[in-house]
């Protein structure tokens, strides 16, 4: 049977019989149109606003199309399922002007990204599109979408510090190089500024930034500020806005994440920002609806659940050599629930450690508005000396005392004397609070993060 009578069959088969005759006719004058034998191509069947029906083509789940419309637009998809007689394709954009008998072709079964050193300074979009202004990209090299996988008991252990430029996270949650952690704060309470500030200030070799479904105006904002910076020429900036496809979004993270390992790769020590893994989350609940999966906890369908620890686990250390990819993802906490929200409770079971910007302290004007003694670094322990760690200790102790205290305080209701480690948090609050801010443009390197630390604690 030819391919043009599939075809046929398919369509008679899936659509009313109000539009077959219009259908059929179309797809007989697309299919006497010459076209070269080497090429892989189908034809649009339907399309509902959101997933492009196509049909049989040689590809797999996550290959590359381009449609060619019937107006001369070309449209980029990627295939999300594979079914007995057609394909789900999924556009990089909306609002298609589409029509049945539309060709399709398969472009890349498995989808590469084109990488090298001329990234750095550079801001491009989740399709590697330049957006920038500075002209085009000179990339030679290529790294596979979706990665590789390592093996775990393969990987190089997490022995070295990465200095952040923070002394807050420096002294009391200090992160190792191949450590993955995430911010989690609700919407207003300084998580940009914070990223920045160690976008700017960290000692890693290459920073790699995903801008993820944020607005336009913070991408435009944060980009500037970073790029006009003394760290540019070793920043790597991803932006997809808000109103860009779910596929897109989901792509940018992808490449940030492709971009990362490459480095990675060459023995850099990479640091990777992705704001926001919610983002992230969010566009494949959009596509897991789109294409029928149950919505289960909070409306979340079970892929969402599985693409989390899938990109994440393609960050940290190396097997081959001693490249690290140090990666820190925001996760924005809906109504500041930091406890049930199904995105939060993944990423924190997946995570090296978490960092909780509390909007108490963004509300008295500390910043970073970091809650202390609701973070942790899980690495912590493993990378700095014993000294560190009960320096870091006691202070956590003082700040919980004054917290736990502070309201009978205020009443007059403690007498001084009975609880040595409050007396010494009320004598030490004035110069803790002190200790806790940092100016957006102060940096703060490791060493001095811990010598500040024991000055204020007096050892």
């Amino acid at each position: 049977m030819s391919e043009g009578s599939e075809i046929k069959m398919i369509v008679e088969e899936d659509l009313s019989i109000n539009h077959k005759h219009f259908i059929l006719r179309s797809l007989d004058k697309v299919l006497s149109s010459k076209l070269t034998s080497s090429a892989a191509f189908g034809y649009v069947i339907s399309y509902n606003g959101q997933v492009i029906e196509a049909s049989s083509l040689p590809g797999v789940i996550g290959s590359l199309c381009t449609i060619s419309c019937h107006n001369g637009e070309t449209i980029k998809g990627e295939i999300v399922a594979v079914k007995k007689d057609k394909v789900d394709i999924l556009p990089y954009e909306s609002n298609l002007d589409l029509r049945v008998g539309d060709k399709v072709f398969l472009t890349e079964t498995q989808q590469e990204v084109r990488v090298g050193s001329d990234l750095l300074g550079r801001v491009i979009d989740g399709l590697g599109a330049p957006l920038d202004g500075l002209g085009p990209l000179k990339l030679s090299e290529r790294q596979g979408l979706n990665g590789t996988r390592i093996n775990p008991f393969k990987r190089e252990p997490i022995e070295k510090v990465i200095d952040v430029g923070i002394r807050n996270i420096n002294a009391l949650l200090t992160l190792g190089r191949g450590q993955r952690i995430g911010i989690v704060a609700g919407s207003g309470v300084g998580k940009s500024v914070l990223l920045s500030m160690i976008t700017k200030s960290t000692d890693a070799d290459v920073v790699v930034v995903a801008l993820i479904g944020e607005r336009g105006r913070e991408l435009a904002s944060f980009t500037k500020e970073v790029l006009n910076s003394h760290s540019k020429d070793k920043v790597v900036v991803v932006a997809v806005p808000a109103d860009r496809s779910p596929l897109l979004r989901i792509q940018g993270a992808k490449r940030a994440t492709a971009i990362a390992e490459y480095f990675r790769d060459q023995g850099k020590n990479v640091l990777l920002i992705a704001d926001s893994l919610t983002r992230v989350a969010h566009a494949q609940r959009e596509l897991g609806l789109a294409l029928g999966e149950q919505p289960t906890s909070k409306g979340y369908p079970p892929s969402v659940i599985s693409l989390l620890p899938n990109l994440i686990e393609r960050t940290g250390t190396s097997s081959t050599n001693s490249g690290t990819i140090t990666a820190i993802y925001t996760i924005l906490a809906d109504g500041d629930d930091t406890t049930s929200d199904p995105v939060v409770d993944t990423a924190r079971a997946i995570l090296d450690g978490h960092i909780v910007l509390s909007r108490e302290m963004a509300q008295q004007s500390i910043y970073p508005a970091i809650d202390v003694n609701q973070s942790v670094s899980r690495l912590m322990n493993d990378i700095v000396g014993e000294k560190q760690q009960n320096n870091a200790q006691t202070l956590r102790r003082y700040i919980s005392k004054y917290n736990e205290n502070r309201d009978l305080v205020l009443m007059g209701g403690y007498v001084q004397g009975q609880d040595p480690d409050l007396d010494k948090a009320l004598a030490l609050w004035p110069e803790i609070i002190k200790f806790l801010q940092q100016g957006e443009d102060e940096v703060c390197r490791y060493e001095t993060s811990h010598q500040q630390l024991s000055e204020l604690l007096g050892v």
